[in-house]
């Protein structure tokens, strides 16, 4: 007889704490789910044997994690309208190319440029080419550099100018009647190449619909919308860089901040090459081309003052439409033009 103690059969639960026991497969170690982003670390043990930083505590992709925070920008600026020239190149290019595949085709009778000139299709045909191919270049190129959409960009707020219609629609009065003065005390010189375009009532139609809803939107565009923010944000700049007073760029609504005294010279400015190019279609006389500088006055006073290049449009469009409505009516319709 065995004296010694009977072993006790080994328990289900005590069968897997036993190496040698029957059917015991080896475990892995167990594997620990990763610490969580910012979690703490053990500490690093330094050379002298001291507890060092943790491993999170380490600037580890520190500065691939923190985003570059670009400095506010008062846009456009000069960079935008040196942008805005290039597009103008290459519709002005556009439109040399389809009128001079419209004159080898001989449309509406036309085959030499010097008819082409006073020929009301061409005329407008190439001013609209000239426009849509440069909002079409605006459009794509501009919202990629602004991040934000082309008319956001401009400061277009129509929701403004339609809340102040009425004072705008009064603003256009204001300058229908200011042409009314300047046509009586400084009246404009006769058979001007604006009046050679009137040579049909069809002509006259066709600039009265232009001039009210192609012109004052590109025209506003390129002076309001361009080169009057750029004017006022490079005399602010070269202010604050003579002496050393930095301003705020950007208002609380993220729109552009600017001096008032760089506000007025940028109007000034502005209004000078606007009444230039209408210069040419009134034969650059005095009169008319004061009239158009107090115009340009008028609408870049709009134009900042509502902070809204949508408001400058409406009355720049109202304006035109007077002076059309008062030479249609004028002529019984455009059907006696030799009455203007």
């Amino acid at each position: 007889m065995n004296n010694l103690p009977e072993r006790e059969p080994l328990q289900p639960e005590d069968a897997g704490t036993h190496a040698d026991a029957p059917g015991h497969e080896p475990q892995p170690a167990e594997i620990l789910p990763p610490e969580p982003w910012g979690a703490s670390s053990p500490a690093i043990p330094s050379t002298d044997g001291s507890a060092g930083p943790s491993s999170a505590d380490l600037p580890l992709f520190q500065n691939w994690m923190q985003p570059e925070i670009a400095p506010p920008v008062r846009i456009p600026h000069f960079g935008h309208l040196l942008l805005l020239a290039l597009f103008t190149l290459f519709g002005l290019i556009g439109a040399s190319i389809l009128i001079r595949i419209a004159l080898y085709l001989h449309l509406f009778g036309v085959s030499t440029v010097q008819q082409a000139i006073t020929e009301i299709h061409y005329t407008l045909g190439s001013e609209a080419i000239l426009y849509l191919v440069t909002l079409g270049a605006c459009l794509i190129f501009f919202p990629m550099v602004w991040h934000k959409s082309f008319f956001a960009g401009m400061q277009w707020n129509a929701a403004s100018a339609l809340r102040q219609r009425r004072h705008l629609m009064s603003v256009a009065l204001l300058c229908f009647l200011l042409a009314l003065l300047s046509g009586y005390l400084l009246p404009g010189p006769t058979n001007t190449p604006i009046d050679k375009l009137f040579r049909r009532p069809g002509a006259a139609w066709m600039l009265f619909a232009f001039g009210i809803t192609f012109a004052p939107l590109f025209e506003e565009i390129f002076f309001r919308g361009f080169l009057l923010p750029a004017l006022c944000t490079a005399f602010d700049w070269f202010a604050e860089r003579t002496t050393g007073q930095p301003r705020p760029m950007l208002g609380e609504s993220g729109h552009p901040v600017w001096s008032m005294r760089s506000m007025m010279i940028a109007a000034v400015l502005t209004s000078i090459p606007f009444a230039l190019m209408h210069a040419a279609q009134t034969g650059y006389s005095f009169g008319p081309f004061v009239l158009l500088v107090c115009v340009s006055l008028v609408l870049c006073w709009t134009r900042l003052s509502t902070r809204s290049l949508a408001a400058s449009v409406l009355v720049h469009a109202c304006y035109n439409f007077l002076l059309f409505s008062f030479m249609m009516l004028g002529t019984d319709g455009f059907r006696h033009l030799d009455k203007m």
